[in-house]
């Protein structure tokens, strides 16, 4: 089963959003619909950065889990960049967005 990740710049947190919730929050979001293989928070140039990686049994359905994430993780700090990327051997490369038919 192909390992994913959905990496995402975490902005502004909502008014009474506690920092240290934000990673267990986009880790629950993920597990509600994949296996969660790890989670991790870093701070790269100032900017707060959430990782999650969890499999899923395709391109469309990881595709999908981090769109989850990214869309749950607006309820409590706002997301100013993201990207889904998939292993394959020790790399790991972008996922584009499904198109309109998938």
């Amino acid at each position: 089963m192909p390992s994913f990740r959905v990496t995402v710049t975490v902005g502004a947190l909502r008014p009474g959003v506690d920092p240290e919730s934000v990673l267990p929050f986009a880790a629950a979001a993920a597990a509600r619909s994949a296996v969660v293989e790890a989670s991790d928070l870093a701070v790269v140039r100032g900017a707060a950065r959430v990782l999650v990686r969890y499999t899923a049994d395709d391109v469309g359905a990881g595709w999908r889990v981090g769109s989850e994430v990214v869309h749950q993780l607006a309820s409590v700090a706002e997301p100013a960049a993201w990207a889904v990327t998939v292993r394959d051997g020790g790399r790991w490369y972008p996922v584009a967005a499904p198109g309109p038919d998938v």
